[in-house]
């Protein structure tokens, strides 16, 4: 099963109002493991950055002028993408700005059945407990010292750790691992219920220990159940 972990940046809260994607991360994963194949691309929006925005994710006018616009991008976007789905923080707001682009170039919009939103998962795992990203790196145990500012690559791929501990936490190789172990058992099961035993094991009980149970089977008398129910 294949997924893609995705994040954007921009210039801006609302498209509507001509805001414009600038960054694009994602991460692909098959079978809830990572694979390391990433696509990650830098967009000319074709306007200015607002000073607020570049203050969250230090992109500007001047480091983005020199990369493609969105349409350019359009058709390697789309190919990574495939019709895989995607998983995303917030996925309310990704979704409606690369929507929004992919309708002002006639492409169909992405919907939303198509995405699994962490921000959703987080909060109906822990209802009240905060549920941004930093703070799910932080109740999960995940390293994100070098995110000092969004970036739309980092934040894929810490977001890919986050959604595997939201499903449960996945170890790559558990199944086989536990499947080689129940063998191994099995096999050292087996040999040991095989082979003879070549000595006998020596009485756990001394001869002091015997004559005293002996002594009190017989204060008991001859109707005691122990001794009905002796060979």
């Amino acid at each position: 099963m294949r997924q893609i972990v995705l994040d954007t940046e921009t210039t801006g809260l609302d498209p509507a109002e001509g805001h414009r994607i600038v960054e694009i991360g994602a991460v692909e994963l098959s079978g809830h493991v990572t694979t390391g194949n990433v696509y990650h691309q830098y967009i000319n929006p074709l306007r200015d950055m607002p000073a607020e925005a570049e203050r969250v994710h230090g992109l500007g006018t001047d480091f983005l002028k020199d990369f493609p616009p969105f349409e350019q991008i359009i058709d390697d976007f789309l190919t990574f993408i495939g019709d895989s789905k995607l998983i995303i923080h917030n996925a309310a707001f990704d979704l409606r700005f690369l929507n929004a682009e992919l309708a002002r170039f006639g492409q169909p919009a992405i919907p939303d059945s198509r995405s699994i939103d962490t921000l959703s998962l987080a909060r109906r795992r822990f209802p009240g407990s905060p549920a941004s990203l930093d703070a799910l790196c932080r109740r999960f145990g995940i390293d994100n010292t070098s995110r000092e500012k969004h970036g739309a690559l980092l934040d894929s791929e810490l977001l890919a750790q986050v959604y595997l501990e939201l499903i449960g936490g996945r170890q790559p190789d558990f199944a086989l691992s536990v499947s080689h172990e129940r063998k191994d058992r099995a096999s050292q099961a087996s040999n040991w219920k095989s082979a003879p035993r070549q000595h006998q094991l020596p009485p756990r009980l001394s001869s002091e220990e015997k004559s005293a149970h002996a002594a009190f089977i017989e204060e008991l008398g001859e109707n005691a159940i122990w001794n009905r129910r002796r060979p």
